[in-house]
């Protein structure tokens, strides 16, 4: 499995190879396919991997205390950590994201729902105790914040520099500021 998370992590789905996969192993293909069936089968399972290891990371390592903005600063924290402790992660986070390969689109989501819904959950209690504009439901911004993300990963994805992801991750803090508090200072 290490091999494989390694080898999506460098050259994405649709550049990697399960000979290749295997040589670095030194292992059959008859194994690989004995136990993952294809090498769809094995992608989904390096993406399960990543979604179930940095949905748990958040679980351990977010404390949402403070004001939003310090909840905001400290989710993105944790999430940046994670990728530099795991960054062979953050290809396929991105590419499970954003350019998921088409024909695994319903299992991909189906990978990532449990971070969804965590995502959604701390978005959600994050913006309890707050009153938002006439017009505008907490649903609405969730569905919105996601999108500011999703935005903000295209942008990222291909860099595999650290200090980039980091950079990715401050970025979505900041969107999701201006989200909550717009760019135009009130009088």
């Amino acid at each position: 499995m290490d091999q494989a998370l390694q080898e999506f992590s460098a050259h994405g789905y649709g550049g990697s190879s399960i000979n290749t996969i295997c040589a670095g192993e030194g292992i059959s293909k008859g194994v690989v396919y004995h136990y993952f069936g294809s090498k769809d089968e094995l992608f989904l399972a390096c993406v399960r991997e990543c979604f179930d290891s940095l949905t748990a990371y958040i679980r351990e390592n977010f404390h949402p205390e403070g004001t939003v903005d310090q909840q905001l600063t400290a989710y993105f924290r944790v999430r940046s950590d994670f990728f530099a402790e795991h960054p062979f992660f953050q290809r396929i986070f991105c590419d499970a994201v954003i350019t998921p390969p088409e024909h695994l689109r319903p299992q991909i989501l189906e990978c990532r729902q449990e971070f969804n819904e965590l995502n959604e959950q701390i978005f959600r209690n994050m913006l309890a105790g707050t009153e938002l504009r006439p017009g505008l439901d907490r649903k609405e911004v969730i569905q919105n914040f996601s999108q500011y993300q999703d935005f903000i990963n295209v942008r990222y994805q291909m860099n595999k520099d650290a200090d980039a992801f980091r950079s990715r991750e401050e970025e979505c803090r900041k969107a999701m500021d201006i989200l909550l508090y717009g760019i135009v200072q009130k009088r």
